[in-house]
C-alpha cells in the first residue's frame, strides 16, 4: 500500500470516530476536497503531489477529532507529526515540509514557502467550489484562483 493510502486510512479512523455527524460527514468532505485541490494544484505548479496530498489530508484532522478550533492548525500539525511519524515512507524533511504547512494554513494574508501557500489555496478552493455563492474566505486568493484557472 501507498504511503498516501496509509494516511487516507488513518484520516477514516480518526473522522469516522467523530460522533457529531455533521461534523464527520464535513470532516470527510472537506479534508478530501482539500487533499484534491492540493493534488491538483501540486501538478500545476510543478510541486510533489504526494506531499499536497498529505498536507490537504491532514491540515484540519485535529478539529475533526476533537471539536476544538482556535488554534486547529497548530494542533493538526501536531497532530500531524505525530501520525507521520508512527508509519514508514515519509522522510523527516518531507514531514517537516507538510507539518509547517499545516501549521501555517490560517495565515491566508502572510505569504510563506511554495507548499505553504498551495495549501491556503486548496483550503480556499474548496471552500468556494462547496458553495460558489457564499463570500470567499479570502478574496484576494480566490481571486487568483479563478484567474489561474481562467474562470472568470
Amino acid at each position: 500500500m501507498n504511503r498516501v493510502e496509509l494516511v487516507r486510512q488513518v484520516v477514516d479512523e480518526i473522522v469516522q470516530a467523530q460522533p457529531d455527524t455533521w461534523l464527520r460527514r464535513w470532516g470527510l468532505i472537506h479534508l478530501y476536497g482539500v487533499s484534491q485541490a492540493a493534488t491538483l494544484l501540486a501538478l500545476r505548479r510543478g510541486l510533489d503531489p504526494d506531499l499536497a496530498t498529505v498536507a490537504g489530508l491532514l491540515h484540519d484532522l485535529d478539529t475533526y477529532r476533537t471539536k476544538a478550533g482556535p488554534d486547529h492548525a497548530d494542533r493538526s500539525a501536531a497532530l500531524a507529526r505525530h501520525v507521520l511519524g508512527a508509519m514508514d515512507g515519509f522522510l523527516l524533511l518531507e514531514v517537516e515540509a507538510i507539518c509547517t504547512a499545516i501549521s501555517r494554513h490560517m495565515d491566508k494574508e502572510e505569504m510563506h514557502g511554495p507548499l505553504d501557500e498551495l495549501l491556503k489555496d486548496a483550503d480556499v478552493w474548496q471552500h468556494y467550489l462547496y458553495d460558489t455563492a457564499a463570500p470567499p474566505r479570502s478574496s484576494m486568493r480566490a481571486d487568483a484562483l479563478r484567474r489561474e484557472f481562467q474562470i472568470v
